[in-house]
């Protein structure tokens, strides 16, 4: 996998985070512009904060941004809905120029993140919470 060969060609990618799946195509473009599920990415994420973080996979590549960017995100929050576009679109700029592996893996975003909420046991009202206990 090294530099694309034809222009017009996508690369993709899947991301992935908690339940969150983000299934990622960059495209060379002369305008930057994300588009997730048919919807505009400021629509789509509202807080700053947010797209920031997702723009950070682009940031850490050392890239400026010439890349057409469309994604159908399922499951999830917000928040980790950002973080599985971010990790998709991270190995989709390993598909685009292997170089940068270094540079992305060491910010961490190649990486999926294994958090995930843990699965509710019998005999307790959560995870880990058990119902008060009571001498008599």
């Amino acid at each position: 996998m090294t530099k694309m060969a034809k222009e017009d060609r996508y690369i993709g990618a899947v991301g992935r985070r908690k339940t969150s799946t983000a299934r990622v195509r960059i495209t060379p473009a002369a305008k930057f512009s994300i588009s997730i599920n048919d919807r505009e990415f400021e629509d789509y994420f509202p807080t700053a904060e947010l797209r920031k973080n997702i723009k950070s996979a682009f940031e850490a590549a050392g890239i400026e941004q010439k890349f057409s960017v469309t994604a159908h995100i399922a499951g999830g929050g917000v928040s980790s809905q950002a973080d599985a576009l971010r990790h998709g679109i991270a190995r989709a700029l390993l598909g685009y120029d292997v170089n940068l592996r270094t540079k992305l893996k060491v910010k961490g975003m190649l990486k999926r993140d294994p958090r995930a909420k843990e699965r509710r046991k019998f005999g307790l009202k959560k995870a880990r919470k058990a119902p008060q206990w009571s001498k008599r």
